[in-house]
């Protein structure tokens, strides 16, 4: 039997659009003497990059090591959309749920959060596409409609502003058949070319004195008399601080494993559109995209005019698999095939040039978590669940902030403060995250009604979401 549009899928290059680039620079040496240092940074993606950093700024003569277990964003950092949310909660609805009192505060930390990217990419002069197109969702289901007037209404109680388009609004922005109304935010998104911004990240690191090690994972970390020391295959650190972001991979910390799962998600890229193509879609503001469906889809415009397409499908592998040949999985990518075609149907011949996934950490919040260990000379900061492109760099300060040991306006927030609930062990795990999907592909197709199962998860404050 034939896969519709198969032969759009036809050819295309099974890595990361992002990645698959002639700037990538050249792997730095891996770590082969023991050394110390004042802070180690353990993870090359962007929340070690923003950590290592900012640490360089805020104190210029302090010592920073950063090691990398392969090469700076080879995976989630390099092979996400490029959406770059202001937002710290995992969107305004997640945040008035857990924070209600907060969230005026934390949209306000939000916005300067994605203010001072925009400053500091300035000043150190990186090129990554960085703009401050904003963001549209489409409603594509008429109980959607509703949730979009809820959003913009959410958003205006909170100090924020989120236009509500109507139908005819959102289709003279961007067309499609399937888009019913919709929201703009001018304000809390940008878009990026999420490698360059990584490669750029590293080189300004380089430039301010930080020691970058690449292909030196970090097996083990132990508490010592004046620090913490790592252990990697050649060498040891030893750092009177440790900050980890390591993210999707397994904590050094045993007790965190239980708090983050990881889940995979795909993209595709299309072949660089024609100017007749172009035209078809409107989309003259460029703004990134998403539709409203519990399993959502997330679209955009690249720098070259190709059309990104992700989400939809958030896979979970039994046991925490987290194996390089997961990364693809032609039958998630035959789906979103088939869902871009129905929404662009103008745009049908269209080729799809890459086809790629990887895995990102998911906790039951559905935001980061931060938190300390070993006597307060380890910080961390993990569970981003997709959003992290601008989120990283306000936890890369809350562990700043907590290895400082000062009290901050960060550290104060209840939602550094408090914790998620950890997901139970298998099988367990694997049939409550199936049963949790199927349900909520079954409230995208009925009206957004939660069964009974998804009650109980709002119940509790857990879940699990694409």
């Amino acid at each position: 039997m034939s896969v519709p549009y198969a032969d759009a899928l036809a050819g295309t290059a099974p890595r990361s659009h992002w990645l698959d680039s002639q700037d990538a620079p050249a792997a730095r040496p891996a770590l082969t003497e023991d050394t110390t240092c004042d802070l180690a940074v353990v993870g090359g993606g962007l929340s070690g990059l923003w950590t290592a950093l900012l640490a360089k700024e805020r104190d210029p003569s302090q010592d920073v090591v950063l090691v990398e277990a392969r090469t700076a964003g080879w995976a989630a950092s390099g092979r996400n959309g490029g959406f770059v949310s202001s937002s710290l909660t995992h969107g305004l609805g997640n945040g008035a749920e857990r924070w209600p009192e907060e969230l005026t505060e934390l949209e306000r930390m939000g916005v300067d959060n994605l203010d001072e990217i925009e400053d500091t990419l300035r000043r150190h002069g990186i090129d990554c596409g960085f703009r401050r197109d904003g963001k549209l969702w489409a409603a594509t289901a008429p109980h959607q409609v509703a949730e979009v007037r809820s959003l913009c209404e959410l958003a205006a109680a909170h100090g924020r502003t989120i236009d509500f388009l109507t139908r005819d609004e959102i289709r003279a922005q961007v067309d499609s058949p399937t888009f019913l109304a919709g929201a703009l935010d001018t304000e809390g998104y940008a878009l990026t070319d999420p490698a360059r911004l990584v490669w750029g990240l590293l080189a300004a690191c380089l430039r301010t004195g930080v020691r970058v090690y690449e292909h030196t994972p970090v097996s083990t970390m132990r508490d010592a008399s004046r620090g913490v020391v790592l252990h990697t295959p050649y060498a040891r650190v030893g750092a009177r601080r440790v900050a980890l972001a390591t993210n999707v991979f397994p904590s050094l910390l045993r007790r965190l494993r239980l708090y983050t799962v990881p889940v995979y998600d795909y993209v595709l890229t299309t072949e660089p559109l024609t100017a007749d193509q172009r035209a078809s879609l409107g989309w003259a503001g460029r703004q990134g995209m998403s539709d409203l469906g519990n399993q959502f889809h997330y679209f955009r415009l690249t720098d070259d005019d190709r059309v990104l397409w992700g989400g939809y499908d958030a896979i979970y592998h039994y046991g925490n698999g987290l194996r390089d040949e997961l990364d693809q999985r032609p039958e998630t990518f035959a789906k979103l095939a088939e869902h871009f075609f129905t929404t662009f149907p103008q745009l049908k011949g269209v080729r799809f040039s890459h086809a790629w996934g990887g895995a990102i950490d998911t906790c039951t919040r559905f935001t980061a978590f931060y938190g300390q260990a070993m006597g307060g000379r380890v910080a961390y900061a993990l569970g981003y669940t997709g959003l992290g492109v601008a989120a990283s760099r306000f936890g890369a300060n809350v562990m700043l902030d907590l290895l400082s040991g000062r009290e901050t306006a960060r550290t104060r927030l209840r939602m550094v403060r408090s914790r998620p609930l950890p997901f139970p062990p298998e099988p367990v795990r694997y049939l409550g995250v199936e049963l949790t999907r199927r349900s909520l592909d079954r409230a995208d197709r009925d009206g957004g009604r939660r069964d009974l199962w998804l009650r109980t998860l709002d119940r509790f404050g857990l879940g699990f979401d694409s």
